[in-house]
């Protein structure tokens, strides 16, 4: 376990990065880099934080079991999809037997080596930054080890200079797109998935090499469905992982909408993160992204 003092740490700096100590630490992150073996029966979710990452571990279980909700409605989530870096978990993870479902935030110069060099399957899930960082805010305020709340101001403002967990959302998300056409990679949108879920279902399914039903398509979506997770106990990370318990008071699901951020910037602050996308962005495809 990592020291009391430790896990009510804000953050420490991991290789430049700011990197959260309730969930992971140095030798962990070291291990999982140079040490950690991805398998090719392997599937991993890859995100920059808030990007939908829990809805995506439970459509994926909910697709495992052809959208019987048993699994998942009985273990956590944080045992059925073990986070890569997860300080707590990592040794369990390394010893389980079969193919694995993984989590990981880390950006593509931190993650586990041996993954480029298998055929392990990648699901990486994009969302609006806008709205990650509106969701960031939020969950940042219930930090225990805050001493005085950010505005919003200040929070974009780090936000933009990648002042953030697991580093800036601009390099993540660049680091892991130009890997997308290295192998089994499959690329989902936050907004599509509201947008048509049982396209997205469909898409993920076809990815995994599982074949459902309709019906069970229809099982996957209702039980995966904003208003289910809030319902399950076992979908709450923070609310039933015994270290993020000491540390976040938030609750992992807040409003599970697309659009929030325009509750919260004002014009010039939209138009500034505008200038700022397009600049860092700007070696990718416009049409890519579909809150464009």
């Amino acid at each position: 376990m990592l020291q009391d003092s430790v896990e009510m740490s804000e953050y420490f700096l991991f290789e430049g990065l700011r990197m959260p100590p309730i969930l992971t630490n140095v030798e962990t992150l070291c291990f999982a880099r140079e040490e950690f073996l991805v398998r090719d029966d392997d599937v991993i979710i890859l995100s920059y934080p808030r990007s939908g990452t829990h809805w995506i571990i439970e459509i994926i279980g909910l697709i495992y079991f052809n959208g019987d909700p048993t699994w998942i409605q009985t273990v956590p989530i944080f045992l059925r999809s073990p986070w890569i870096e997860d300080a707590h978990l990592q040794k369990d993870l390394v010893n389980q037997n079969g193919p694995r479902l993984m989590v990981s935030h880390l950006p593509v110069q931190l993650f586990p080596r041996s993954y480029f060099s298998c055929n392990a399957k990648v699901v990486y899930i994009l969302r609006n930054p806008k709205d990650i960082l509106t969701s960031l805010y939020h969950i940042s305020r219930g930090f225990l080890c805050k001493k005085q709340p950010e505005t919003f101001d200040e929070f974009l403002n780090r936000f933009m200079e990648g002042d953030m967990h697991y580093g800036s959302w601009f390099d993540h998300t660049l680091g892991w797109i130009k890997k997308r056409d290295m192998g089994s990679f499959l690329l989902i949108f936050y907004e599509e998935l509201q947008r048509d879920p049982r396209a997205s279902v469909e898409k993920i399914c076809q990815f995994l090499g599982k074949k459902l039903k309709p019906e069970e398509i229809d099982l996957v979506i209702q039980n995966s469905s904003f208003s289910a997770m809030k319902e399950n106990t076992m979908s709450d990370h923070f609310a039933i992982h015994s270290n993020l318990q000491k540390a976040i008071i938030s609750p992992t699901l807040r409003k599970g909408v697309s659009g929030d951020w325009k509750n919260h910037f004002t014009v010039a602050q939209s138009e500034d993160f505008d200038r700022l996308f397009q600049e860092k962005m700007s070696s990718l495809d416009p049409g890519l992204f579909p809150w464009f």
